[in-house]
C-alpha cells in the first residue's frame, strides 16, 4: 500500500448553507454542531450522501460538522481512522475488511456498487477474451472494490486469480497509468478512473462490470468508525445515522436536482452526464428498505461474503463475523419501517 499519499482537506464552512439552502426550502440550522473528522475516497457511490448532506443541510439540521478528507483508497482510510487522525470513514468494499480484523465498527451501508468495478483490456496487446488473459499482467490495488471483484470475475471465468493471471498491486492512477501506457494488458479499475481509460485508450473495451456478478458477489460500501469513538459517542453516530437517512432518501428521490449540484462543487472536472451514468453504476435503496435489508439478514449476507474474500487473501485468522462488526441498531432505532 503507498505510505505517501497526501490527504487534501475539504472545509465543510457552515456558512454556505445559509447562502443556498433557503431556496431549498432546508431546515433551520442547528446552533450547537459537533464536529466529526470524516475520511472519503472520491467517487460518487461513497460520497452521494455525504456531499447530499452537506448542500441540502441534512448534517446541518442534526447538529453535525463534517471536517472531510480525501484518500485515494479505503485502505489508507482505514489506517488514518486505526492511526487516530480520523473520527470515521465513508468507503467500498474494505468496510468488510478492518472490521473484520476488530479494527473499527460499520454502522451504515451506502449501496452496492452494481457496476462500479469494471475489467478493461487491451485487444492490440493481444487480449480479447478470457482465455487471453492466462498468463498476463492485470493491474489494480490489492484489498480494494477492483480486487474483490477481479476476484470473483476470474473465477467465475475459470481463470485462478493466484495461478493463471499475474495481479500487479499498484495504487489505482498508477494502475490506470500503466494499462494507458501499455505497460500491462489489463486493469482492473473502479469508476470515474474508466473516463481515463476512454479518453487515452478508445480502442480499449470493458470486458466485463461487477453487475454479472450481482447479487452472488455484491459488493457494498458505506461508514464505520472507530470502535471507541462509537462507544463513547453514540449519541453523535445516531445524529449522522440520522442525517444520512435523510440525504439518502433526497438523493434518490431527487438525484436530477441533486447531481447539478455535485457536479460543480465537489465533481467539476467530471461531465454531468457522467457523473449521472456514475450514479446509475449503483444500487440505492431508501432508508426504509435497507432497514428490511438490515433486519431479514441480506445485508449482514453481502458484507459476510466480501469478509470470507478478504479472510482467504489476506489471512484472517478467526475474523469477526459481519453480524458482530456491523451495528444496525442505530438504524432500526432511528429510522421508520
Amino acid at each position: 500500500m503507498d505510505k505517501t499519499f497526501q490527504p487534501r482537506r475539504r472545509h465543510v464552512v457552515m456558512g454556505l448553507a445559509a447562502a443556498g439552502l433557503a431556496t431549498m426550502g432546508a431546515p433551520a440550522i442547528a446552533q450547537q454542531r459537533t464536529k466529526i473528522r470524516v475520511g472519503y475516497v472520491d467517487t460518487l457511490a461513497v460520497t452521494g450522501q455525504l456531499w447530499t448532506g452537506v448542500h441540502r443541510g441534512h448534517w446541518a439540521k442534526e447538529g453535525i460538522e463534517f471536517d472531510p478528507v480525501k484518500f485515494n483508497t479505503g485502505l489508507e482510510l482505514f489506517n488514518a481512522m486505526i492511526g487516530g487522525s480520523l473520527d470515521m470513514l465513508s468507503t467500498g468494499a474494505v468496510i468488510s475488511n478492518f472490521p473484520a480484523r476488530g479494527q473499527g465498527k460499520a454502522f451504515l451501508i451506502n449501496n452496492i456498487e452494481f457496476a462500479t468495478a469494471q475489467l478493461w483490456i487491451r485487444e492490440d496487446q493481444g487480449v480479447k477474451t478470457w482465455a487471453d488473459l492466462k498468463g498476463k499482467k492485470i493491474a489494480t490495488t490489492l484489498g480494494t472494490t477492483a480486487h474483490v471483484f477481479l476476484d470473483a470475475a476470474l473465477r467465475a471465468n475459470g481463470l485462478d486469480p493466484a495461478k493463471d493471471v499475474e495481479l500487479v498491486n499498484q495504487g489505482m492512477p498508477v494502475a490506470v497509468t500503466s494499462f494507458i501506457s501499455g505497460a500491462v494488458p489489463a486493469v482492473a479499475l473502479w469508476v470515474p478512473f474508466n473516463m481515463q481509460v476512454k479518453a487515452r485508450v478508445p480502442a480499449a473495451k470493458m470486458l466485463v462490470d461487477a453487475s454479472a456478478y450481482f447479487p452472488k458477489s455484491a459488493i457494498v460500501g458505506g461508514w464505520a468508525t472507530r470502535t471507541d469513538y462509537f462507544e463513547k459517542n453514540r449519541a453523535v453516530v445516531a445524529q449522522v445515522v440520522k442525517g444520512w437517512a435523510a440525504a439518502n432518501d433526497d438523493l434518490i428521490k431527487n438525484s436530477a436536482a441533486i447531481l447539478p449540484i455535485i457536479q460543480s462543487k465537489n465533481y467539476e472536472q467530471v461531465p454531468l452526464a457522467e457523473l449521472q451514468e456514475q450514479f446509475k453504476a449503483s444500487k440505492y435503496h431508501t432508508a426504509a428498505e435497507w432497514r428490511k435489508l438490515y433486519q431479514d439478514g441480506t445485508a449482514h449476507g453481502w458484507l459476510q461474503q466480501v469478509t470470507d474474500f478478504y479472510a482467504r487473501f489476506g489471512g484472517i485468522q478467526n475474523p469477526v463475523p459481519a453480524k458482530t462488526y456491523f451495528e444496525t441498531g442505530l438504524l432500526l432505532d432511528n429510522v421508520k419501517g
